[in-house]
């Protein structure tokens, strides 16, 4: 008779446990077994922390900027270079946000040894620091992201915010006056996203030397607040003014594809060497580039500072400020859904719950509180005109 061959979870534990037998292996590191051997992501072993105490909350501290954000870890710009760091399991971040984005001024335990005797490149997860905390934002560039069904409570309204960059000053939306086309209502987005934000909205128009501003377009952004600012990448034409009111601040770039924002980086940064790409020729559309967060340190101007520059520079920036380019911001002005768009108007949120209707539009619903609190001022007439039509944009589709 044929002997039985054993299948399943019981033939391979009886066939491990033999093959241990032989080896002459204790039975007591039974508990050991199966246990994966990977790299903490929460915790430094102290050998390699800067101090050889096992508490890292007792290691000297230093603030750095957030750089770059990824699944295991951060890249914060430290004093002598930018180094990769894990999160502590201690790190605890405000709900309802993104934990770490670009721009976020962190508190970071740094490793004893960086780079030494070539462990780098043996041991590509290797640490070089640990975040412990990070400071509250100032400003916050994000969209709203419902939250995974299972971790949703039906009696709470927050909302999720996905922040893209954090602590910016301004969001620098670029637009051209020739291919792609001059897209009215995309720059209309882009300014509710900075005023939700509290960013500063300046507007470039790129590309002067293919066509001048459209004089309709121009009266049209500053019925929306925003003053134009003509330039040419290719030229320098009118980047000097621009390079002025970018001094000593925190920058984001916000635009279509192909209007030329990696371009002016290059015009902005001599040595930035930000890829560019030619526009498709059969629809005149922009390709998109940019596939990582980067960020330029701009150069110190020989001129005087403006007025507006800050007395003291933020974190990880130097005096002639920095310029943020990540391709999350992209979807914000193109990708905002009708269900979130009054999200994007902070000022009609103490209203929204005195509504009759949970589904309300705010544009013809009988006891609408919003529609009650803009004919009696107290929103502003010209933020509910652009949220309407932002909202028939919306309706009619790309």
């Amino acid at each position: 008779m044929a002997k039985r061959k054993r299948k399943g979870k019981s033939g391979r534990r009886i066939k491990d446990w033999h093959g241990r037998y032989q080896a002459g292996e204790d039975s007591s590191d039974q508990d050991q077994r199966g246990r994966k051997h990977t790299q903490r992501a929460v915790k430094l072993p102290p050998s390699r922390l800067a101090a050889p105490e096992k508490d890292h909350e007792d290691l000297p501290k230093v603030e750095g900027l957030v750089v770059a954000v990824y699944r295991r870890g951060a890249v914060v710009r430290l004093t002598g270079g930018e180094f990769f760091c894990a999160i502590a399991k201690t790190f605890r971040a405000p709900p309802n946000a993104s934990a770490l984005a670009v721009g976020d001024v962190a508190t970071v335990a740094l490793a004893q040894d960086h780079h030494t005797d070539g462990q780098r490149e043996i041991d590509k997860d290797r640490s070089e620091g640990m975040i412990l905390s990070r400071r509250p934002r100032e400003t916050a560039l994000s969209r709203p992201r419902p939250m995974s069904a299972k971790h949703v409570d039906r009696y709470r309204t927050e909302v999720f915010e996905r922040v893209i960059a954090a602590n910016m000053d301004v969001l620098l939306i670029v637009a051209a006056t020739r291919t792609p086309r001059l897209s009215v209502r995309l720059i209309e987005r882009f300014g509710i996203v900075a005023e939700r934000g509290e960013l500063e909205p300046l507007l470039v128009l790129n590309k002067i030397d293919l066509a001048p501003p459209p004089a309709k377009a121009v009266e049209q952004f500053v019925a929306l607040g925003l003053e134009p600012l003509p330039c040419s990448a290719m030229t320098g034409e009118g980047l000097d003014a621009l390079r002025r009111r970018l001094a000593g601040r925190r920058s984001v770039l916000a635009g279509a594809s192909g209007v030329g924002k990696s371009a002016l980086v290059n015009a902005l940064v001599p040595d930035a060497d930000a890829t560019t790409r030619a526009i498709r020729l059969k629809d005149s559309r922009g390709r998109h580039t940019t596939a990582a967060a980067a960020v330029y340190d701009l150069p110190v101007l020989d001129a005087e500072p403006p007025e507006d520059a800050p007395a003291e520079l933020p974190v990880g920036v130097g005096p002639g400020g920095i310029l943020v380019d990540t391709p999350g911001v992209r979807e914000l002005g193109v990708g905002i859904d009708l269900e979130e768009l009054p999200w994007y108007f902070p000022e009609f949120e103490p209203f929204i719950p005195d509504c009759r209707f949970n589904n309300c539009t705010h544009t013809h619903e009988p006891d609408c509180a919003v529609l009650h609190a803009v004919e009696t001022a107290q929103i502003p007439l010209r933020r509910y005109e652009s949220y309407l039509r932002i909202r028939e944009s919306l309706l009619e589709g790309p």
